[in-house]
């Protein structure tokens, strides 16, 4: 209930009132479960930040280097569907910018999110920094209204959609010619 809060109208724009009476409880009984609204968004950003993880390690389970990287680039995009997992992680990333406190848990969180990527066999920092670039990249897309049904699973598709995305085609048709990132057309 506090997340979906959050991913509305963000830490700054979300009272406790509205998550608690969401909740079905009292505003002080919220404030005795947990102390303030700050720790509260903190217990938030910690369980976005386990599900997403417990996710992309049930992704990654039983596989090694690309394959585990293209299982949870699959289980990732199916994740977002979830509209109000998006908004709320980039609300947390927004608000970053202006509170040290939730930079820094979020900053803890994403450097133990890369540990378990590259504690993968066989994942080094550079596909790990691709992995999570590339989700930043679905995360703004999604909010854009990009739609990821146009992408198969693998992400090697990624920029071709993108770019017919970017050029108003909803659905290139195969053996269509898409223009690249240069500005000059490739074969589809």
């Amino acid at each position: 209930m506090a997340i979906a809060e959050f991913a509305r109208g963000g830490y700054n724009g979300t009272s406790t009132e509205t998550i608690a009476r969401g909740a079905g409880v009292s505003q002080p009984y919220l404030f005795r479960l947990f102390g303030d609204k700050s720790a509260l968004y903190a217990q938030c950003v910690e369980q976005a930040f386990a599900e997403t993880e417990a996710e992309l390690r049930d992704a990654a389970a039983g596989r090694a280097g690309a394959a585990a990287i293209a299982a949870m680039g699959r289980r990732y995009r199916q994740l977002l569907a979830d509209t109000t997992s998006t908004r709320f992680q980039l609300q947390m990333y927004a608000g970053a910018l202006g509170d040290e406190r939730h930079r820094q848990i979020a900053r803890e969180l994403k450097a133990k999110l890369f540990r378990f990527i590259t504690s993968i066999e066989g994942v080094d920092a550079a596909m790990a920094t691709d992995f999570l670039a590339t989700g930043m990249l679905l995360n703004v897309l999604a909010a854009l209204g990009f739609d990821f049904s146009d992408c198969s699973a693998d992400r090697q598709e990624l920029p071709a959609a993108l770019a017919a995305w970017a050029h108003g085609v909803t659905r290139p048709a195969a053996g269509d010619r898409l223009p690249s990132a240069s500005g000059h057309s490739t074969s589809g």
